[in-house]
């Protein structure tokens, strides 16, 4: 049903999920949130496991020609792969309540806890409930980017 507003028509549905979106003023931007999710998902993937199924012990080597041929720099290998691990937690960390409230409860919505009409419901719950390290919570969760990108759509942000 569509009602008169000067010369235009306006869908009453439609203009009420517009004005619920444009009512939702996040102290995170949208783009910060979604470079958060790309973090997360490179995180995700540097995780993945690349062994083939029922291969994992599998290690075939000559310990003689071992020491000759190995070229391993020791950690600093496996410590480059956590780097974007690292710099993920600690942008997580580096927010504040508010917008780590923010960023949990976008997750929520995304991971379907919440419709996003219950947004502030959402940031208020997330706010109550946090005990501990955020980025740890949010880290957590194996499907991390997924929700937040889910959770932006959801707010239409």
């Amino acid at each position: 049903m569509t009602i008169a507003n000067g010369e235009k028509w306006i869908d009453k549905e439609t203009k009420g999920l517009s004005e619920a979106a444009m009512d939702i003023d996040l102290t995170l931007s949208a783009d910060t949130i979604r470079l958060l999710a790309q973090k997360a998902r490179a995180v995700a993937s540097s995780l993945q496991d690349t062994f083939e199924d029922g291969h994992e012990g599998d290690v075939e080597f000559d310990a003689d020609s071992l020491e000759q041929s190995h070229g391993h720099d020791g950690l600093a290998e496996e410590e480059n792969d956590d780097l974007s691990d690292e710099e993920l937690r600690e942008l997580i960390e580096d927010l504040n309540v508010d917008e780590a409230a923010e960023l949990v409860a976008i997750s929520w919505i995304g991971r379907g806890d919440f419709e996003a009409e219950d947004f502030q419901q959402a940031v208020d719950e997330a706010r109550d409930r946090a005990a501990g390290s955020t980025a740890t919570y949010l880290l957590g969760m194996p499907l991390l980017a997924d929700h937040l990108e889910a959770g932006l759509d959801a707010l239409d942000l």
